[in-house]
């Protein structure tokens, strides 16, 4: 790969000859920087096992290298990105794969290390949601997942990678991640904070990511993630695990960050080791047993991780002031819930009892019954998935609940040629129609939309914000 020019200011390279351990050489960092980042993907496994997924790209000019600390994460190598990027190949428009960097995989490989389960998770600052659906794929769509993102803009684009990815066991919140400690006491088994950080291990994605760089911007940011973590310490159950992770490299904005942590809390506050993480990570662990990823030792992005466990309670924080609001929501009557679980699995939506009907009005929701007890503690931007649209005629069934819960009644597969007019947001005329009035429109086995016949006519409902122009997947499998 090309070497690029990467600003690294004077001050940043002195202080990581002073970080770099002995065993690695200053360099092969240098050189690490310089190079170019090699692209990754983790395969959606609440979609398709990874055994299947190779299967089916098999025919596609891929080179897939397994990720180390993730089964379900392998590096790419392809020809055809420019005319074709990877975000526009059928499976990942159908969520069979999400595009994440490898080095981002290990803060979730940490969170379950050691065969932990945990019922309710919070990932404090979850935009884009490489880290939220990874969980939500590890648990299985089970238990609940609270995602918090402070950017309003940023919410959107995690609620989309949510849907897409076939996800319906998180609630949305958008808040300050300093507010949870005192708004949700112990309520959480397990804690992601991937604490906003100065950045300095994405020079390889980003050549000028330095160009604002200063020790003393550093500091100011490590005292806004030392209020994050005692917050998120606040918010977690005694003896569930903590995983604190940034994509920076100096001590200041990581280990510093933890062993403040302990200081204030020693008797409640255990470091776990994550030597034993994956084959390798010895390489990578500090003396205190964290993860300091230099870029040069899986030729990845820098990265830090640590595992924490709260081993007893602590002092609660005062109870916060804030008025919640009114909770326009209702759990519907079982009658109810019975007549529209019926309608649902007509149409080919299938749930199970970690999900709840609740109503708003004329929309029907689906919540994860783990997420309940929190409810009035805390304003939710949206809780599950929208389920459908109550109407005369009965109900308007939505995108995001076809993406997750489609079963495999009443599906209609699509050539490929129709499922890029879907994808377009065009209807689609094909040369047989399905026997019903509606169905769950598949493409490679898989659920893209629900589609209502109107004559010889499918009538197209992909949501408008979603829908894609340019060359899609056309020609991205090499047959011959």
């Amino acid at each position: 790969m090309a070497q690029r020019s990467v600003y690294l200011p004077e001050e940043f390279l002195a202080q990581m000859r002073q970080a770099l351990p002995e065993h690695l050489s200053f360099d092969a960092f240098i050189d690490a920087c310089q190079r170019p980042l090699r692209r990754s993907l983790r395969v959606n496994t609440l979609k398709i096992s990874v055994t299947d997924f190779l299967t089916l790209v098999a025919p596609y000019d891929w080179q897939l290298t397994p990720i180390p600390w993730c089964e379900e994460g392998f590096w790419i190598e392809r020809d055809d990105e420019e005319a074709l990027p990877l975000g526009s190949t059928a499976e990942h428009l159908s969520g069979l794969f999400y595009i994440q960097e490898a080095s981002s995989m290990l803060p979730v490989a940490a969170l379950f290390a050691d065969g932990q389960m945990p019922a309710r998770v919070m990932d404090v600052a979850a935009a884009p949601g490489s880290k939220t659906t990874q969980i939500a794929a590890r648990m299985g769509n089970q238990g609940a997942i609270l995602a918090n993102e402070f950017s309003a803009s940023r919410v959107k684009v995690l609620h989309a990678n949510i849907s897409r990815c076939g996800i319906s066991n998180v609630a949305l919140t958008h808040f300050d991640g300093r507010v949870f400690g005192a708004a949700l006491p112990e309520a959480f088994d397990a804690i992601l904070l991937d604490a906003p950080c100065s950045g300095e291990g994405v020079v390889r994605k980003d050549p000028d990511a330095l160009k604002n760089w200063s020790v003393d911007s550093n500091l100011a940011i490590a005292a806004t993630q030392r209020e994050l973590i005692d917050s998120a310490f606040h918010a977690l159950r005694p003896g569930g695990t903590l995983v604190y992770s940034t994509c920076t490299l100096n001590r200041d904005e990581n280990e510093a960050v933890c062993l403040w942590l302990q200081a204030q809390y020693p008797d409640a506050v255990e470091i776990l080791p994550l030597d034993g993480l994956f084959a390798s990570a010895g390489e990578a662990v500090t003396p205190e047993g964290f993860l300091h990823v230099f870029p040069q030792i899986f030729d990845c992005e820098g990265f830090f991780v640590a595992r924490l466990r709260k081993t007893a309670a602590i002092t609660p924080l005062p109870a916060p002031k804030y008025k919640v609001g009114n909770f326009p929501f209702v759990p519907m009557k079982t009658r109810e819930s019975a007549q529209i679980a019926a309608a649902a699995s007509q149409a080919g939506i299938v749930w199970g009892d970690n999900l709840r009907l609740w109503q708003r009005d004329k929309e029907v929701w689906l919540f994860p019954t783990e997420i309940e007890p929190l409810i009035g503690k805390v304003r939710f931007s949206r809780i599950g998935i929208r389920l459908a649209e109550t109407h005369n005629k009965g109900f308007r069934w939505q995108h995001e609940a076809v993406i997750a819960l489609a079963g495999e009644d009443n599906t209609f597969a699509l050539t490929q040629q129709e499922a890029e007019e879907w994808y377009r947001g065009r209807d689609v005329y094909p040369h047989e129609t399905p026997s019903g009035d509606d169905a769950v429109v598949t493409y490679q086995g898989f659920p893209i939309g629900h589609a209502k016949k109107v004559g010889s006519r499918l009538k197209n409902s992909y949501p408008r914000e979603l829908v894609r122009d340019g060359r899609l997947f056309t020609g991205n499998r090499n047959d011959s």
